[in-house]
């Protein structure tokens, strides 16, 4: 699908256009073969740089050609199963003045865009806009691990009450999640600082200040996610071993029941061989006498064994 947006010079409002032109936006989605011929024809540059982006396991780069450069970085989505997960978002600025957009998933952050809710967006600014574009996947970062954060809490207080298997494998979920989002922020970051050298794009006025406010926002999200994936690795471990010990007590309690409940058997067992010993075998109180030491013996055992914390 292609979409072509354009600034407007008096309104400074981005209005949809069908004809592709210099100086403006072209958000290509899950492109077909035919779209991307036709943007590669008009915009001049090779179709490999909007073919990559068709692979979801593109990783965040800067790659030059000819006529264009191609910036991809990762962003957050969330997919159908409600699990959030990063999806590689492809940044084209070419020569003949067009900024391409490519991504086969849709992208969250390229609405407030569209609705005219970013401050100084120009389609004509192409350093700012892709700067504006890493701001926008930051703020989406730091949102999502928000709620990250809250889910990690909620687990918690059912993990207190409960340390079911599910819980625990919801925990192990978050985990993964975090430790896509760290690597995916770690390149991020340096395709940023690649950036910052100004080198692979021209930096106007004012773009300087914009790209310091990214790079300090991609080291608070990271650091954020690290904490975070810190405090439910040490969780986690918390309750496995609480899971463990738990178990440990439960064995520890039937092999002292198994000690206690085993001195009857054994006394019945040998007293009940027919050998005659002493007035057991012959009175008639044989079996009341023989149930109540058993019974004594059993508790004077599961005494020591509780003093011994055995029981």
């Amino acid at each position: 699908m292609i979409k072509i947006y354009k600034t407007t010079t008096y309104e400074k409002k981005i209005k949809k256009i069908k004809r592709m032109s210099q100086d403006s936006w072209i958000d290509l989605f899950n492109p077909t073969r035919e779209e991307i011929d036709r943007v590669s024809e008009k915009t001049e540059i090779n179709q490999d740089l909007i073919s990559k982006m068709l692979d979801a396991d593109e990783l965040p780069r800067i790659e030059f050609d000819d006529n264009a450069t191609l910036i991809v970085i990762d962003t957050p989505i969330i997919t159908e199963e409600k699990e959030y997960i990063t999806h590689p978002l492809g940044i084209i600025i070419t020569k003949s003045n067009y900024v391409i957009t490519v991504s086969t998933k849709k992208i969250d952050i390229l609405d407030d865009f569209k609705k005219n809710i970013v401050h100084d967006f120009r389609t004509a600014k192409k350093t700012r806009f892709v700067i504006q574009i890493f701001l926008k996947t930051i703020s989406k970062y730091l949102r999502v691990l928000k709620v990250i954060n809250k889910s990690i809490d909620k687990k918690e207080e059912v993990l207190k009450k409960s340390t079911k298997n599910e819980d625990l494998i919801d925990l192990l979920g978050i985990e993964k999640t975090l430790v896509y989002f760290i690597t995916s922020l770690r390149e991020n970051k340096a395709v940023l600082d690649r950036l910052k050298r100004g080198n692979v794009i021209d930096l106007y006025e004012g773009d300087s200040a914009l790209l310091d406010d990214a790079v300090v926002e991609m080291n608070q999200a990271l650091d954020m996610a690290t904490i975070y994936r810190d405090i439910l690795s040490s969780i986690t471990d918390t309750y496995a071993t609480i899971v463990s010990n738990n178990l440990n007590d439960v064995m520890k309690f039937l092999a002292g029941m198994t000690i206690v409940l085993s001195i009857p058997t054994i006394i019945s067992s040998f007293l009940g061989m027919n050998v005659k010993f002493g007035f057991i075998g012959i009175s008639d109180y044989s079996a009341i006498a023989i149930f109540i030491g058993s019974i004594i013996l059993s508790i004077i055992v599961a005494i020591w064994l509780k003093k011994k914390d055995m029981l």
